[in-house]
């Protein structure tokens, strides 16, 4: 009985989850199939990951300003407006590839839009999930929405292949709008967000975005972790999931269905992950978890995906690399939200995600650079330097990119391991 009322006391935060995870689905399904369709006309890393840095910059850099907001305003009506904003941004999509006028500069655009409106969504949505759920229930919040991420991640390759191969591009933005309906409808009709008391309205704005700045640099753990994440982020992005579609299919002719395979592992291992954290007892020590997960995510995915030359062995990267990710996400979210007062929660949320992910748009800008103008033509020249490396991660095309992967996942294992050892971070366990 005391496990169904631990569940019952979830039950708003259950249905939001749920509504959001369908909305999730859809999206990750149109932005998979978009990646396909860039790639194919483009025939560039760079077209992938332009795409993916107009997704956050505009997040990270009005973010400041969002989070202060965020917490003066009804989170549930800047969540159903970022959320209408998205689906209007979709059916534009759908117009100009039913006209046949769809080109990737458009693309750009919207993701700019829609990831302006996420600055405002992400604090809001934070805040929400701490008001709907008890504080002792926190990583098993955070392992639930790592579930439905992954579940979300192993559906969308199969699916997304599966339509485009069947039907068309219109159909995956037709089932994207569906979902946003079932979200949107669910939010608005069936979640009451409880408000909170804003800390001071008389609080002037430049001052009140400041505030969860200050907030973190009175807190040293705090802001060292989040530095230290801003510097995995970095290396993520330069080879990580933005490039990771790119290396498959130039080391596969283009072999879609192999890249699936792949995408639908990463999946399979971070869903493995996160039904762990969520029904095993929460860590005395979340700063070693969350250390030591990273250092095993980068050894066992980063590096056998560049040294890795076959599908079976991509697709045990993909799984056993991620795997350990949950662990890392559900026991930092839970730090977070103990650590921060709730009235404060946007503001600091939006400082951190900038200063977190400031370096992602970095990271992946450079990352296609990189792989486009240096590493691609390097290892396709006869150096002693490109036999070492062609002695790791082979020839051919896709190489150069594989070179990346295997430098960015040694030092973030040397970094992560390092970190492990520090005792700076001890006092955000307890």
């Amino acid at each position: 009985m005391n496990k169904l009322n631990k569940w019952y006391e979830l039950k708003d935060f259950l249905i939001l989850w749920a509504g959001q995870s369908i909305s999730s689905l859809g999206s990750e399904m149109t932005k998979y199939a978009l990646i396909v369709w860039a790639y194919t006309q483009q025939g560039t890393v760079s077209s992938i990951t332009w795409l993916a840095v107009c997704s956050y910059l505009p997040s990270i850099v009005f973010c400041f300003a969002a989070g202060a907001l965020a917490d003066k305003w009804d989170k549930k009506k800047v969540m159903l407006i970022s959320d209408l904003i998205a689906a209007l941004g979709t059916m534009t999509v759908l117009f100009l590839y039913a006209s046949e006028s769809l080109q990737l500069w458009h693309l750009y655009i919207i993701n700019i839009i829609i990831s302006f409106m996420h600055a405002f969504q992400n604090p809001a949505s934070y805040v929400a999930v701490s008001l709907l759920a008890p504080k002792d229930q926190y990583t098993r919040v955070s392992g639930l929405q790592a579930f439905s991420n992954s579940l979300v991640t192993i559906v969308t390759p199969a699916l997304a292949t599966t339509i485009l191969s069947f039907l068309d591009l219109k159909a995956v933005f037709i089932i994207d709008l569906v979902s946003f309906v079932i979200a949107f409808s669910t939010l608005l009709l069936f979640i009451k967000i409880p408000n909170i008391n804003y800390v001071d309205k008389k609080e002037k704005f430049i001052e009140s975005c400041g505030q969860g700045i200050k907030f973190l640099k009175e807190n040293k753990a705090l802001w060292r972790i989040i530095l230290f994440f801003s510097f995995i982020n970095l290396l993520a992005s330069i080879s990580g999931n933005s490039i990771m579609p790119a290396l498959i299919l130039a080391r596969t002719d283009n072999n879609k269905m192999i890249l699936g395979m792949v995408s639908s592992a990463i999946g399979v291992g971070t869903l493995v992950g996160s039904i762990l954290v969520t029904i095993m007892k929460p860590a005395a020590h979340k700063t070693n978890v969350i250390f030591l997960s990273c250092a095993i995510s980068f050894l066992l995915c980063d590096i056998l995906w560049a040294t890795g030359r076959i599908a079976p062995i991509w697709i045990f990267a993909a799984f056993s690399g991620n795997l350990p990710l949950p662990f890392l996400s559900a026991n930092l979210t839970t730090i977070m939200r103990t650590k921060v007062p709730i009235e404060m929660q946007g503001r600091v949320f939006a400082a951190r995600d900038t200063f977190q992910f400031i370096t992602i748009p970095i990271g992946l800008a450079l990352g296609g650079m990189l792989a486009d103008y240096i590493f691609e033509p390097f290892m396709l020249a006869a150096s002693p330097i490109q036999h070492i490396f062609s002695l790791l991660v082979g020839t051919g095309k896709g190489s150069g990119m594989a070179v990346i992967f295997l430098i960015t996942g040694t030092i973030g294992f040397i970094v992560s391991m390092i970190s492990l050892k520090s005792s700076i971070y001890k006092e955000l366990d307890y």
